[in-house]
């Protein structure tokens, strides 16, 4: 089967080689043959191999191989396995966002607690196919945490590039305890991502962003899994937190491929959500610009996507055009208190992961979102990756943020009587 580097610029194509941008500067993505595919892929395909035991199948990732990296054998397939995340119901949630039908798809559920993982298998199992044996990212945690999972898992050398300060604890602790080394740098996201493209190109590192095609490819099956979770009836929204917007480009590659192998009848909307302390994108496109104007200095509580200079803006920005989406922007209080919504509830979450959730909310107060729709929300990471910002949260020790829905410990004497109290 067929598969080539396509620029998504200037559209010239390669074979899967080891490179990430065009000769005219664009950026690559993943090229296969939907003619073929469409003579060897089907809903009954995927549903046969759903609880499959057999390697690699059983992954939420490889069940979709035709439409991820075709070209891969099974030993060169790196997995633990990952996907297979849960779709979530909550009332509680229904009545905070006004939207009776909203869904959370539960990324934080994959192996090292993100959606990064699915990223990773299939850019590590490239990098298994081409004979590498370092990587490297630049990280502001979650991709650390799965670059240096799975290339301990494949024997392979790992380094990440951190900004200095702009790591939650949880993230960090992960990335040293699978042996990556940990490179902090004296600035932000974006300084440590040029940084680690520079070293990619002189020293050999394979660079695993989601400036990597393949690692689109993996992340694009978060959209496959849902709607085969749906019985193949995709939601009215697909709501997502951006930053790198890694996602918002693989989601709108995955519903495109969709649509061409018949796979889907409706294309679903999709809706990325952007800080306000870090919203370059929102700024793009709420203003119509041509060219995205990076942020020097993003801030945002939410780590995960406190990103200035996304490199994945062209490609997320079709991706909003092709599906009629839009781009909204949250606040760290809103981010927050959805946040304590959805960890109320039982579910759980990192703060960035509440992005879409609040932004849910905004969008249905606007006019955007009608209550009766079908909405899926993407929770990104699991709720242990920034504990201290939950903690913070509860005990109203956050800047610029005053906790609505606080659950403050309460100290008292052992009496029984108090406990009764308390109840």
């Amino acid at each position: 089967m067929e598969l080539k580097l396509r620029c998504i610029d200037c559209g010239r194509e390669t074979g899967p080689v080891v490179t990430y941008r065009c000769e005219c500067g664009g950026l690559l993505e993943v090229s296969l043959d939907l003619k073929e595919l469409k003579e060897v892929v089907s809903r009954e395909l995927f549903d046969t191999r759903l609880n499959m035991g057999k390697f690699p199948y059983q992954s939420g990732v490889w069940r979709f191989r035709e439409l991820v990296h075709p070209l891969l054998n099974d030993f060169e397939i790196v997995s633990r396995p990952e996907g297979n995340t849960n779709l979530y119901h909550h009332k509680a949630l229904a009545n905070f966002t006004g939207i009776e039908k909203i869904l959370l798809k539960h990324e934080g559920e994959n192996p090292t607690g993100s959606f990064k993982d699915r990223g990773m298998t299939v850019g590590i199992s490239e990098a298994n196919r081409l004979g590498m044996r370092v990587v490297g990212c630049a990280s502001t945690g979650n991709t650390s945490a799965s670059l240096a999972s799975y290339a301990g898992l494949s024997n392979m050398k790992s380094i990440v590039f951190i900004p200095e300060g702009k790591i939650a604890f949880g993230k960090l602790s992960q990335a040293l305890a699978y042996g990556a080394r940990v490179l902090q740098i004296n600035g932000n996201f974006d300084d440590a991502m040029s940084l680690v493209q520079e070293a990619s190109e002189r020293l050999g590192i394979y660079l695993l962003n989601s400036i990597n095609p393949f690692r689109i490819q993996g992340q694009k099956t978060i959209i496959f899994e849902l709607i085969q979770q749906l019985n193949w009836k995709p939601p009215d929204w697909i709501v997502v937190p951006a930053g790198n917007l890694g996602n918002t480009s693989a989601f709108g590659k995955a519903i495109y491929e969709l649509k061409k192998l018949r796979l889907i009848e409706k294309t679903p909307r999709i809706a990325a959500i952007q800080a306000e302390g870090a919203n370059p994108f929102y700024r793009l496109w709420k203003n119509k610009l041509k060219e995205l104007k990076p942020l020097k200095k993003p801030e945002t509580i939410a780590t995960a996507i406190r990103i200035g200079n996304p490199v994945s803006w062209k490609r997320a920005l079709r991706a909003i055009e092709l599906t009629d989406g839009v781009v909204e922007q949250v606040t760290d209080q809103e981010i927050m208190d959805a946040k304590a919504i959805v960890d109320s509830s039982g579910i759980g979450c990192e703060p960035a992961s509440a992005a879409s959730v609040a932004g849910a909310r905004k969008l249905l107060e606007n006019g955007i979102i009608e209550k009766d729709d079908v909405v899926v929300c993407i929770i990104t990471g699991h709720i242990l990756k920034d504990p201290d910002s939950t903690i913070n949260y509860h005990l109203s020790r956050l800047d610029n943020v005053k906790p609505r829905f606080a659950n403050m410990p309460v100290k008292i004497e052992p009496n029984i009587n108090l406990v009764k109290r308390y109840l």
